[in-house]
């Protein structure tokens, strides 16, 4: 069985408040995009996950991907020994969610080949314990995420019509940098209210508060943005912690505009 994990980017990110165990409470809207990773599972005589694409740290047993299989068995449920081929096009490091995505979408594929009896609710909770954003590939529709990211309600919102370019530099932002000089507060507007406004609107309303932190150390993201917005963007931020950069277009960016950024990772579609 094959799929294709999307990629996410965030609209708005507010860092809302410390919380008591260290971690930060966020307000941000989870937005599918079809940019995606490539995902074969299939049963096999031993287990093993080969890596192909852009290359992924660490040994393959402690990948997300993996995680997923041992924490299925870990529960009892019944998952034969698989073969799986994961090919990574989304970068890492990006803010993008790949790695949740391929988990997330593991564990679907997983549920369906060997017929685990498995709910979307019961693996949304499941997933939940491998990364706050994992629950989300599961249905991989847009949602207001509160809590520590992992808290969901619907979003209504369609960004069908316009064109999406991203842009992924080389840099790489830790989630402590991207941490270290937020100061958490309540956002000047509610993003629930500021996404039902026209996109041109957006750029004054809605925030990524961890630009705060990024853009100072890394200037390259920062020209990323504001060139995005100088050539037409309608509305342009960071995604999540870094590093990637996203625009939304009304008109799609010339071949011209997108070669520019090279040699940075650049992906362009309709929505």
């Amino acid at each position: 069985m094959r799929t294709f994990p999307c990629a996410k980017i965030n609209l708005g990110l507010y860092v809302v408040e410390r919380r008591p165990d260290g971690y930060h409470n966020l307000e941000t809207i989870f937005y599918p995009i079809p940019l995606c990773d490539e995902l074969e599972v299939t049963p096999s005589d031993s287990d093993c996950l080969t890596v192909e694409g852009l290359s992924v740290d660490g040994d393959w047993h402690d990948n997300l991907v993996w995680r997923v299989v041992k924490q299925l068995r870990e529960l009892g449920h019944s998952v034969p020994p698989v073969s799986i081929r994961l090919r990574k096009i989304t970068p890492m490091g990006a803010g993008l969610g790949g790695g949740s995505s391929d988990a997330a979408h593991t564990m679907t594929m997983l549920n369906q080949m060997f017929q685990l009896g498995l709910s979307e609710d019961e693996m949304e909770r499941m997933l939940a314990k491998l990364g706050a954003d994992c629950p989300f590939f599961v249905r991989c529709k847009p949602v207001f995420a509160t809590g520590i990211g992992d808290k969901f309600q619907p979003a209504s919102i369609d960004l069908s019509g316009l064109h999406l370019l991203l842009v992924k530099p080389s840099d790489h932002v830790s989630t402590r940098e991207a941490y270290s000089l937020v100061r958490p507060q309540q956002p000047k507007h509610s993003l629930l209210e500021s996404i039902q406004r026209p996109i041109s609107e957006w750029q004054q309303l809605i925030a990524n508060d961890f630009e705060q932190s990024v853009f100072p150390n890394h200037p390259t993201i920062a020209d990323i943005k504001q060139r995005l917005i100088d050539n037409g963007a309608l509305y342009a931020a960071m995604s999540g912690s870094g590093s990637a950069v996203f625009g939304l277009f009304a008109q799609a960016p010339t071949p011209e505009f997108i070669a520019s950024f090279e040699p940075h990772f650049t992906f362009t579609s309709s929505l």
